[in-house]
């Protein structure tokens, strides 16, 4: 089996990968509109058509700009003097933009199922490129077998094929989450121009993903900051502090830098989709969504620091940025409703995500999960146990398994972190939420299973050499036998848990979302 999946493996990654494809094709041509699309979908069209982002200012435009893409090659009705654009609403921009979905796909006499599917379709080709990736980064921490795991686990959770095909910024945030990661970590390893200019690229599409991407910087300062203190240094260095504070400033400097051109991005792409937004257009935004008339200082505050950046014509499309953000932080503030376990509540259920999660993610994904986390606090005490008794020095220890391992130990910092703020936060809007988190679960539950087989599972064969050598060598491979055949018995279980979660999902087609 190992030996197959290491010489096919483009075989296996290309059928997952096939399988997810039509799945996710067919669901987007069979689902009807869930109700964000409404919103979405008509914003999307009028960023692409219009250049003009005055409908959902509360998320970015990367994902409605992709979803958008398809439909400049329809013919479509769209019509900008009706209210939902002139912003006569009694809600003015926050009803107008379902008013401008329902006109474009139910009012206009446009056909509303190739809208909805062709908008979808970017989103499902994302989540098939994303597949690939998440297999690359796998083979690349542990091997083809660990890149083949976080792709299973990936391609057949129910919960990805339930959302893979919606017009929402769900799986946009998880994939450039991912590839935001994955480069800035890059740059984190090997500082070069390059990889900075790749962690400040990617680090900009995260941005413009999602306002909530911003949680992620604390984890990308931590490994700017941490990282150079325990990066090699020459057995001749002189001056150690001095060599320290300088690979200090270098990695300061150099994640300044990417953060900058991450800034230059979202300008531009705030551009290009403000290109037609005039001064006053962008004022009636700023004001719509923080009226000046209000006790609320911090809104007032905040209504005149967006109108001095909207006097300016370059400084206007960071206007239209800020506006989205500040909006995100006071929905975030203000909570939103939810339905749980027999109640109703407008502020948020701690026990919510942790219930949601045990819940919505398949058995055999949480059994595996489960092994991969005692795995590693086993690992984990075990060195604790060391330093402990004397054997091993502190430091050295912490410095040797920072330079190699500061990206696993990122992405679950990570992941504590992500964690720690859903369940203290006051939204409580359904699984989705917890997405970001997903793929290095995957990842990280794939690395440790991967070295787990490798030490273990196909350990057996490298004695069978001294088997007939002699007395002694017969002994040890009959004690080695005992002991593999126990671990055997994990190899079968591993089969049967993936043979579970690959059925479970294929037989539960199409009722994902569910």
């Amino acid at each position: 089996m190992k030996n197959f999946l290491e010489k096919k493996y483009k075989l296996v990654v290309g059928t997952i990968l096939g399988f997810m494809l039509v799945v996710s094709l067919l669901n987007a041509w069979n689902d009807s509109a869930i109700f964000d699309e409404t919103a979405h979908i008509g914003a999307a069209y009028s960023y692409v058509t219009q250049q003009e982002i005055r409908l959902n200012p509360e998320h970015p435009p990367l994902i409605k700009d992709l979803a958008g893409l398809p439909l400049l090659f329809m013919d479509l009705n769209f019509d900008t003097s009706l209210p939902f654009w002139t912003g006569e609403l009694k809600n003015k921009w926050d009803e107008g933009q379902w008013a401008s979905g329902r006109h474009l796909l139910y009012e206009a006499g446009n056909d509303p199922d190739k809208i909805i599917f062709w908008s979808r379709f970017p989103i499902v080709i994302l989540s098939i490129i994303f597949g690939l990736f998440i297999f690359k980064w796998g083979k690349e921490l542990a091997g083809t077998l660990a890149g083949l795991i976080a792709l299973t686990l990936y391609a057949f959770d129910p919960n990805i094929l339930g959302h893979n095909h919606y017009v929402t910024t769900d799986l946009g945030i998880v994939a450039f989450m991912t590839f935001s990661f994955y480069f800035y970590f890059k740059f984190i390893k090997y500082p070069t121009w390059k990889n900075v200019a790749l962690a400040g690229l990617f680090l900009g599409l995260l941005q413009l993903a999602k306002f909530s991407s911003i949680i992620a910087f604390p984890i990308f300062a931590f490994a700017t900051v941490v990282y150079p203190f325990f990066t090699h240094m020459p057995a001749d260095t002189k001056n150690k502090l001095s060599f320290r504070m300088k690979k200090l400033g270098e990695y300061i400097g150099k994640g300044a830098a990417a953060f900058a051109l991450s800034i230059v991005l979202i300008w531009i792409a705030y551009f290009i989709n403000t290109f037609n937004m005039t001064q006053e257009t962008v004022g009636r935004v700023i004001d719509a969504n923080f009226s000046p008339q209000t006790d609320n200082v911090l809104q007032i505050k905040t209504n005149q620091a967006l109108h001095v950046l909207n006097n300016n014509a370059i400084t206007r499309p960071m206007a239209e940025y800020s506006v989205g953000m500040g909006y995100v932080f006071r929905r975030v503030a203000g909570g939103n409703g939810a339905y749980f376990l027999g109640e109703v509540s407008s502020t948020a259920f701690p026990a919510y995500f942790p219930v949601v999660f045990l819940i919505k993610e398949s058995i055999p994904a949480l059994f595996l999960m489960l092994f991969a986390l005692t795995l590693v606090a086993i690992r984990c005490a075990s060195h604790c146990r060391k330093i402990f008794k004397g054997h091993s020095k502190i430091y050295p220890e912490i410095s040797k398994y920072m330079r190699a391992h500061i990206t696993e130990f990122s992405l679950f910092l990570f992941i504590l972190l992500y964690t720690y703020v859903s369940i203290t936060g006051n939204l409580n809007i359904g699984f989705r939420h917890l997405f970001p988190i997903l793929p290095f679960i995957y990842l990280l539950t794939a690395k440790t299973v991967a070295n787990f087989l490798r030490n273990n599972i196909y350990h057996h064969k490298s004695i069978a050499s001294f088997e007939h050598n002699s007395p002694k060598a017969l002994a040890i491979a009959k004690m080695e036998a005992r002991e593999n055949q126990k671990v055997r018995i994990f190899s079968v279980a591993f089969v049967l848990l993936f043979a579970y979660l690959i059925a479970g999902t294929v037989f539960a087609y199409p009722y994902y979302m569910s």
